[in-house]
């Protein structure tokens, strides 16, 4: 039986707009197929975990108070994270925790959140607390030579810079930043995005992307992922994106 071993970073304290549920939909799709899912939780205080020997790590959102505390709890792990992601692990971060493996976060105070420096990005924040990039969003990705629509929800004040490989090109939304025709940062085993959700469930196809490369690199073969019933999922898609990218207020 095929199984993957999923740690689920801080579910107590990063935990925006549903983010649980990726992990609640990544597991019912792998159950769904006869697979196993392991999903073991790391907060603060708990056993140090090593990141290498997972399949994927996840981590969802948080606000600035969160990433602060959180930044001086996982830079402890920043070398065993650098070495998981080299060799493969993948790695699924959402809003804060996409943040935090950039070089560092500036606050509207202008006080300096070190991030993990795992990537070359980073993030600071508009001075006016009021004004963020909110709302429904809808990005153009591509995973081996497919290209599909992803959706999701932003709302985050801090504006993402030097961003080498986005994750996908904004057709509805703000972005990384306001006017920003990126969103996100993507690697093979890593996507790092704004968008919340949960991203998982409007986006099968993302999530068995996600499965696939995982059971690939585990057990060294093309997994053949048997087709799911996703009707209900899709019918809700099609009407999402005809709203949105139809809209009048779509300016991409």
């Amino acid at each position: 039986m095929y199984e993957l071993k999923v740690l689920y970073l801080y579910p107590d304290i990063l935990e925006l707009y549903g983010d649980f549920g990726n992990i609640q939909v990544l597991k019912y799709r792998l159950e769904q197929r006869g697979f196993k899912a392991i999903i073991d939780k790391y907060s603060i205080g708990d056993n140090p975990p090593d990141f290498k020997s997972y399949d994927l790590v996840f981590a969802g959102g948080g606000a600035d108070q969160e990433q602060s505390i959180l930044s001086k709890d996982l830079i402890k792990y920043k070398d065993n994270i650098k070495e998981a992601v080299e060799s493969g692990v993948f790695f699924l971060l959402i809003c804060g925790a996409y943040q935090l493996f950039g070089k560092y976060y500036k606050g509207v105070e202008g006080n300096v959140i070190p991030g993990l420096s795992i990537f070359d990005y980073y993030t600071e924040a508009i001075n006016d607390r009021k004004k963020r990039c909110i709302g429904n969003t809808v990005i153009e990705a591509e995973f081996n030579g497919i290209k599909t629509e992803i959706i999701g929800f932003e709302n985050h004040g801090g504006q993402t810079f030097d961003v080498s490989t986005p994750f996908g090109k904004v057709l509805y939304g703000h972005g990384n930043k306001f006017g920003d025709n990126q969103e996100g940062f993507f690697l093979s085993n890593v996507i790092a995005t704004y968008l919340h959700g949960p991203l998982l469930s409007k986006n099968p196809l993302l999530c068995d992307y996600i499965i696939k490369h995982c059971l690939d690199r585990k057990y060294n073969d093309n997994v053949i992922l048997q087709p799911l019933d996703d009707n209900f999922e899709n019918s809700v898609r099609k009407q999402l994106l005809n709203r949105f990218l139809n809209s009048d207020n779509n300016k991409k």
